[in-house]
């Protein structure tokens, strides 16, 4: 069942750092091993091949079958987890990780996963990654009814319904918890002597299973069970529980079937490009994405030029198709922060060359395509092509491997209000007089859906998560108003980190 809403407004922004930032992010990561000797230390491993997907803050916690350790910190796993100061203290064969960059909550210690509660079962640890869509009407509800919350975070909410549920086992009151939230959710958790998985009824946001020895392990992507050594066994299905015992596995399965819809975004933009999705390789779909790119809009055109790291493979697949040849036509400075801060408006302005310069040699007096996977606000496409042309590009043809976003999200990708998207306020011809292109183009939805191996007009074929360019989402929305475009806040309380 679709929803369909009117475009939509995320969450309030509360860090000077996302302000007229013109990527998507995705909320987190997530990381967890049962039974091995060295689980802190290999979760470390994991957070860190799954670093892309949050960079605000990481945490562990581990637990050797009576005491749980815990470790959170913010920023770079690299910057915190080192094993003397801290992995050593994280005593256990089993451990969960999460790598943060919210949606949802403010980005401070106390939001920082996994989070922690003592219920009379014992400890228990969740990391979570994803947007639960009915959080706030949760929490209104369980503060009425008493409880005291400890943060700004929706997972707390799953704490709560937790420690009131009336089932005997842990799994038990797990699975009767999540049978209250609506959203997209990977979970990972952990109890005294067991480890949980769960992923939401219609698989929005990824979770993998694998083995490495006799030790399972869970992790948002395939990417981080390579990095551990690791053999990937399958994916958690949509709407299946994972319980991991010193018995082994067992699958639950406490949702009625439905048809899965993961999120297309892994594809074109969240996931490693050395990972693996329902048995496709990323790299090769986006690859794909930029055939099928090159199909439909093609251009006249001396050299293709990807706009680094993730229009990549999308440029190599529409050079391979087009026959122009390919080449590094920008430059990009990994070693720039997030959180730079440009003290004066002359500086500030030059905002775009911290991160991509021009390779001038091979633009001057060409015609080029410029390739990208996706257009959120448009003030960094614009900037690069003034760049283009600064270099000396005759002519600067943007393509964009993805359909226009004209929608919000609320599944864990932190998306600007449609106010603020440039897809959701002008046609084609304005979007490229604002860029100042040559000519611009994006991949159709069908289009996407063929790069992938479907037709998504074929009633039979698996279908995604497309509403950011649809404005059909899968789940409701119950913390939205009736027309679907207000969002209430989490908290009314300012923090400041």
């Amino acid at each position: 069942m679709k929803h369909t809403a009117q475009p939509v407004q995320s969450r309030k922004l509360t860090h000077l750092s996302r302000m007229g930032d013109d990527q998507l992010r995705e909320e987190c990561g997530v990381f967890g091993i049962f039974g091995h000797p060295d689980a802190a230390a290999i979760t470390t491993l994991g957070l860190h091949a799954l670093q892309h997907r949050g960079q605000e803050a990481a945490g562990i916690v581990a637990c050797d079958g009576s005491t749980f350790h815990s470790e959170r910190r913010m920023g770079l796993v690299g910057d915190n987890f080192n094993k003397q100061k801290v992995i050593d203290r994280l005593q256990g064969d089993m451990a969960i990780g999460h790598n943060r960059y919210s949606t949802t909550g403010d980005t401070v210690l106390r939001n920082v996963q996994p989070l922690f509660a003592d219920l009379d079962t014992g400890g228990f640890a969740i990391a979570h990654n994803g947007n639960i869509t009915n959080a706030l009407t949760l929490r209104e509800e369980l503060i009425s009814s008493g409880a005291i919350c400890q943060s700004t975070s929706d997972t707390e909410v799953i704490l709560h319904l937790l420690s009131r549920s009336r089932k005997r086992r842990i799994v038990e009151r797990f699975i009767d918890s999540i049978r209250q939230i609506e959203g997209a959710y990977a979970l990972v958790s952990l109890s005294n002597d067991i480890m949980i998985g769960a992923r939401d009824p219609v698989g929005i946001r990824p979770l993998v299973i694998g083995k490495l020895g006799d030790s399972y392990v869970l992790a948002s992507e395939t990417c981080a069970l390579d990095i551990v050594g690791a053999k990937f066994l399958r994916e958690v299905e949509n709407g299946e529980v994972i319980s991991i015992t010193r018995d082994g596995l067992e699958s639950h399965r406490p949702f009625p079937k439905r048809p899965a819809q993961p999120c297309i975004f892994e594809y074109i933009y969240f996931a490693r490009p050395d990972s693996i999705i329902d048995g496709r390789s990323v790299y090769d779909v986006r690859k794909q994405m930029g055939l099928q790119l090159a199909r439909e809009a093609p251009a006249d055109a001396e050299v293709i030029v990807p706009i680094p790291d993730s229009g990549i493979p999308a440029a190599i697949g529409y050079s391979q198709e087009s026959g122009i040849p390919f080449e590094l036509g920008i430059i990009r400075n990994h070693y720039v922060g997030r959180t730079f801060i440009e003290p004066e408006q002359r500086i500030r302005a030059l905002g775009v060359k911290l991160k991509h310069s021009a390779n001038a040699r091979v633009i001057r007096g060409k015609r080029i395509v410029l390739i990208d996977d996706s257009v959120v606000r448009g003030t960094t496409s614009q900037k690069i092509v003034t760049l283009m042309y600064e270099a000396g590009a005759k002519e600067v043809h943007m393509r964009i491997a993805s359909p226009p976003i004209t929608h919000s999200d609320f599944y864990g990708i932190d998306t600007p209000t449609p106010k603020e998207l440039l897809a959701a306020n002008n046609n084609l011809e304005e979007m490229r007089g604002i860029m100042g292109a040559t000519s611009l183009a994006f991949l159709s939805i069908d289009g996407i859906y063929r790069a992938v191996g479907y037709d998504k007009r074929d009633p039979l074929a698996p279908q995604f998560t497309d509403h950011c360019f649809t404005g059909d989402y899968p789940t409701t929305l119950t913390d939205h108003n009736e027309e679907g475009n207000e969002p209430r806040q989490l908290s009314l309380l300012s923090e400041v980190m």
